[in-house]
């Protein structure tokens, strides 16, 4: 059921260019044609050369010559359109998986690697394309090659056509042995490649840590002995599936000599003539092509099948985190936060947050803060609902966050992370990624507005520079900047603010606070913070230990209480690196 399933989805990526197909499909009906024709038609010139010792008309020859040429014509012009149709098909399943991905919620990338997600994308979808478009194509073409030179060496002569079926049972158990062979080699192919490319992405993403240790030799170690598994898989399967073509080769040799002996015993009787002997040792051979195609485009459904498995695996995982079916759209919010009961566990076993409760009013400055593994971070992420509470409710303005529409709360709210991550464009389009429509002069003030104008000026092409990978071309603190500019672009409600000043020395820090008082003017802000300033500031500050909220107020309220907040503050303010930011 599994495999007919697949097979189906796979086709129906097919469905939107059914007209094109239909077309080459007819392309390929005549051309297949012509190729049946042609040993039926050189028969005669064949017998005015042997048995009548005539010299062939030219025109005869001519009209066989202009055959081929429309062959090639037709061939050329299907070839061209199915091999399109089949390029579309794979950038249609690419774009489908890449939109897929992007559901899922995080929970799912938390336990995947990067590599291994980029060979699905590319390696195992090129040969899902392959049975999407080329296989059915394929099929027809063969089978009607096989069953329309049957039906002629038939009524030509059916004893040498019993001669010539007897390959058949034999290409058929040769290909259910080696395609049951070939499909579980074909999945461990993709695989490997999956292991393979994720070495790569993480050589590439961490050739700093890679060349700080000096680990090059070593991670070239690795990966060679990684592509070394993929060769050895791939060697047994190139082993089984080369083996189709030369025992085709033998066969049809072989059952070309036992029609020629056969043949020649008749023409010998006046039974048949010369000529109808070469046709239908031609016609022998042309059936042996489609009985080996249909041996290979076996072993490659088989191939195929293993990297579907793969592809539709990762289609028909869920989101976890995703809009209830009554969803509604948040209407724009004050910015107004409760916590209510809410308890949440990576692990079942190991709880990180334990009945938090709390309200915020709109507009109040929330500080988080709490020894490392507290569990202000998953707070942040519950928040921001990139998680979901295992028990209890997270509102906004009284609305349950499961129960409105996930793009209608985030167009409310922003994010300004610690490690910041910028995309390969422009400068531009990095701070136009906090609102697409933006006009240049709202880019520029809130670059100004950022501090980030100025920095951006320096350079040659300005908000046109190109950034590197990941935005390394710049320095964190100049990141950092660049997504305060987003945050500012986008004017939030809500404002999440996680270690946003960590990178900047003193002076742009000055800068940059300055910026940010007047960013979360008015907005509910949460803000993970080891500096003392910025925890001065809050309206209220939460104190998390062991992922329970232990004590909340001011500063003064929770100076004057003495107790974990004053521990760790006293212990900051003597220059103690206690860190009270984390990563849970």
């Amino acid at each position: 059921m599994a495999k007919a399933s697949n097979s189906w989805r796979i086709l129906n990526y097919a469905r939107p260019y059914v007209r094109t197909l239909a077309i080459a499909t007819a392309f390929l009906l005549i051309s297949s044609g012509i190729s049946l024709s042609i040993p039926w038609i050189v028969r005669g010139p064949i017998d005015d050369i042997l048995t009548r010792r005539e010299i062939p008309s030219l025109l005869a020859l001519f009209g066989l010559i202009l055959l081929f040429m429309v062959q090639a014509l037709f061939s050329f012009t299907h070839n061209y359109l199915s091999g399109a149709v089949g390029q579309r098909v794979l950038a249609d399943l690419r774009v489908h998986l890449f939109s897929h991905l992007q559901s899922l919620s995080l929970p799912f990338f938390s336990g995947r690697r990067t590599g291994e997600l980029l060979s699905r994308l590319t390696n195992d979808l090129g040969v899902v394309q392959s049975l999407a478009t080329e296989m059915p194509v394929n099929i027809i073409r063969q089978g009607l090659i096989l069953i329309g030179g049957i039906i002629i060496i038939i009524y030509m002569n059916w004893r040498l056509t019993v001669l010539a079926l007897f390959l058949i049972p034999i290409v058929v158990i040769a290909a259910r042995f080696m395609g049951r062979r070939l499909r579980a080699l074909s999945t461990s192919v993709q695989d490997q490649l999956a292991h393979t490319t994720t070495l790569m992405e993480e050589m590439i993403t961490g050739i700093r840590t890679i060349k700080s240790f000096g680990r090059e030799n070593y991670e070239a170690e690795r990966f060679s002995a990684q592509t070394n598994k993929t060769l050895e898989v791939m060697l047994k399967r190139l082993r089984i599936s080369t083996a189709f073509g030369p025992l085709m080769v033998f066969l049809g040799f072989s059952t070309a000599c036992g029609l020629m002996w056969y043949g020649a015993r008749e023409v010998v009787l006046g039974k048949i003539t010369p000529g109808e002997v070469i046709a239908f040792v031609m016609y022998a051979v042309i059936i042996t092509g489609p009985v080996g195609s249909f041996a290979r485009l076996f072993s490659q459904l088989q191939e195929g099948l293993g990297a579907s498995r793969r592809v539709f695996e990762l289609l028909d995982t869920p989101a976890l985190i995703a809009d209830a079916p009554n969803a509604f759209r948040l209407p724009p919010i004050a910015g107004a936060v409760r916590f209510d009961g809410v308890s949440f566990y990576y692990d079942e076993s190991q709880p990180v947050l334990q009945a938090i409760d709390f309200e915020i009013q709109p507009g109040e400055k929330v500080a988080l803060v709490g020894p490392s593994g507290a569990g202000k971070s998953t707070l942040i992420h519950l928040l921001h609902r990139f998680y979901d509470p295992v028990s209890g409710t997270v509102s906004i303005d009284g609305h349950p966050l499961k129960k409105v529409q996930i793009k209608s709360y985030y167009d409310q709210i922003a994010y300004v992370p610690q490690e910041v991550l910028l995309f390969g464009g422009s400068l531009r389009d990095n701070i136009r990624y906090g609102r697409l429509e933006a006009t240049e002069e709202e880019v520029i003030a809130a670059s100004q507005a950022a501090h980030a104008h100025d920095f951006i000026t320096t350079f040659v092409k300005g908000y046109d520079t190109v950034v590197g990978e990941k935005g390394l071309t710049l320095s964190g603190g100049q990141r950092q900047r660049i997504a305060i500019a987003r945050a500012f672009l986008k004017n939030p409600r809500v404002l999440i603010l996680d270690e946003a000043t960590a990178y900047l020395d003193n002076e742009s820090e000055l800068f940059i606070q300055e910026a940010l008082e007047v960013l979360m003017a008015d907005k509910t802000t949460f803000m993970i913070a080891h500096r003392l300033s910025t925890i001065q500031k809050a309206d209220r500050i939460l104190v998390f230990n062991k992922g329970k909220l232990v004590e909340q107020g001011n500063h003064a309220e929770l100076m004057t209480l003495g107790a974990l907040y004053y521990h760790l503050y006293t212990l900051k303010a003597a220059g103690a690196e206690l860190p009270i930011s984390d990563q849970v």
